[in-house]
């Protein structure tokens, strides 16, 4: 078939890779954000997938808005069979939607219904989910509601971060994308409607979300940490500075939930219930560092918490 396939954060790169590389189907262009400002410098970088279709002479078009009639014509122009979707990052209007002969196919890090929306493994990993995966569906215009063409899952292990699990779902999930499109253009395959049973929202993480709270039991301080590592990063405050907190380890111990016990080998923290054996910590100004080393230099006091 021919494709333009729409995506932006490197979670996208693995799909759009796979399609260049089956010889199945030809990537005629690609819809990716318009650059965006980064670094210190705040100099305009192009998103990973513009990126890579840089490298393949690929065509990349970087509407602000889906909605506009110069994107749209272009479109048109191109003529895709279908627009295959991977973490593009905006709303979708009827009118481009209508454009391709078979529709735009998302690829969605959840096993539909459960986990529509901006965050699907973030919310997986922090309600404690066993078991998520990602599914391939028709774009229509409610929020990923759209009929399913195929489903894989994937164990959630103790020690999943966000980025961790996102990983392994965006690798696996290229070749539920690439099988879809091959369905598709065989017609053989069909699109079921999802159940009204099990419909669940993931919302998108903000910064403050991603704030620790050590008054909540251990087990919900694990995965909120795990959930928000490495976008956009857990954090806490001590001594009116906020410090960003990497994934953490069960301990033994009796401590009052905030409060920081230094030992020679590990730094606990505690919480409403078991304390946490921190792990990496980063203060304002300073790089990534073990927690032994960070408690080493500011030398933390008896009593002190982080809040």
């Amino acid at each position: 078939m021919r494709l333009v396939f729409a995506g932006t954060p490197e979670v996208a790169v693995p799909s759009l890779r796979a399609l260049l590389e089956s010889g199945r189907h030809e990537v005629a262009a690609v819809v990716t954000r318009p650059d965006a400002p980064a670094g210190r410098g705040r100099k305009l970088v192009r998103s990973p997938v513009a990126a890579l279709a840089d490298e393949h002479g690929i065509e990349v078009l970087s509407p602000v808005k889906a909605s506009s009639k110069s994107f749209q014509t272009r479109l048109r122009e191109i003529e895709p069979d279908c627009c295959p979707v991977v973490a593009y990052g905006a709303m979708l209007p009827q009118s481009a939607l209508d454009i391709p002969r078979c529709g735009w196919v998302n690829l969605h890090f959840s096993v539909l219904p459960a986990w529509r929306g901006a965050a699907p493994v973030q919310a997986a990993v922090y309600h404690g989910d066993e078991i998520t995966g990602a599914s391939t569906f028709q774009i229509v215009k409610e929020l990923d509601a759209g009929p399913v063409f195929g489903v894989l899952t994937e164990p959630i292990r103790p020690d999943d971060t966000s980025g961790a699990l996102l990983d392994r779902l965006a690798h696996a999930g290229a070749g539920l994308l690439l099988s879809t499109l091959d369905g598709i253009e065989g017609g053989k395959l069909v699109a079921r409607e999802q159940p009204a049973e099990g419909v669940s929202y993931a919302h998108k993480i903000t910064v403050d979300d991603a704030k620790v709270d050590f008054t909540l039991p251990g087990l919900a301080v694990d995965r909120r940490v795990r959930a928000v590592t490495p976008e956009p990063g857990a954090w806490a405050e001590f001594r009116g500075e906020r410090i960003k907190l990497g994934p953490m380890s069960r301990a033994e111990g009796d401590l009052a939930p905030g409060e920081l016990l230094v030992e020679r080998k590990r730094i606990l923290v505690g919480t409403a219930t078991w304390p946490l054996q921190l792990g990496e910590v980063q203060a304002q100004g300073k790089k990534r560092m073990q927690a032994t080393d960070w408690a080493r230099g500011i030398r933390i006091e008896a009593g002190e918490r982080l809040t």
